[in-house]
């Protein structure tokens, strides 16, 4: 007689994560490690790990609920395909996923007793916590060019600063030193001047000396 059973799990995922990837072929298969062909429509066939699990879509509700019908290839012709439901609640560390498989033929309880768990809980949350780990690394990567940037504004904002300390000092510098070489010009013009006016007084002396000269020659013959 067909039974059912309920397991749950917390997967380090958000709500609708889970439920894209659960119903997209690349992103299953990534996640469970083995091929998978999903479909997010309503009355799609399904398949995962390999071929041996196939069944339709019965019932999507985008990131809240998955139902599928499931049988593998363990399954009689006589029996009916099993029903998943996967049902996801976003809590604290992520999302409470709770399944449901209904309609499980009795001698087959391996999915109960750790096939679910080994098969897709702990790959999918390994898978979660490594694409969550990969977008951390992207945004921090995508960070890093902001951070040199600023970096580089705040470098070449000191580099100005100190070419502009220098020209300052530079002028500065040139300033005192022209300062002292018109106070040296100007005592030399002082003494050009003083020399002119010696010269042009000493010009009348010489003059009169001449002359004297000449009057005693004269006196004389």
């Amino acid at each position: 007689m067909p039974y059912a059973f309920t397991l749950t799990t917390t997967v380090p995922a958000s709500a609708q994560e889970i439920y894209e990837a659960w119903l997209d072929s690349l992103a299953h298969s990534e996640m469970t490690g083995s091929e998978a062909v999903m479909s997010d429509e309503v009355g799609a066939e399904v398949a995962a790990w390999d071929g041996y699990i196939t069944g339709r879509n019965l019932e999507l509700v985008p990131g809240e609920r998955i139902v599928q019908s499931w049988r593998t290839t363990e399954f009689e012709d006589e029996h009916e395909d099993s029903i998943l439901t996967v049902t996801l609640e976003e809590v604290e560390d992520g999302t409470l996923l709770t399944l449901v498989h209904s309609q499980v033929p009795d001698d087959q309880t391996s999915y109960e007793e750790g096939g679910w768990q080994e098969h897709y809980f702990e790959p999918m949350k390994a898978y979660f916590a490594e694409r969550k780990q990969a977008g951390t690394g992207r945004k921090a990567k995508a960070a890093a060019p902001g951070k040199k940037a600023k970096a580089k504004t705040k470098a070449k904002a000191k580099v100005e600063t100190k070419v502009e300390t220098k020209s300052k000092t530079k002028r500065a510098a040139s300033r005192a030193k022209s300062k002292p070489a018109k106070s040296k010009a100007k005592p030399a013009a002082r003494s050009k001047k003083k020399t002119k006016r010696v010269a042009a007084k000493a010009k009348p002396q010489r003059a009169k000396k001449a002359k004297r000269k000449a009057a005693k020659s004269r006196s004389r013959r």
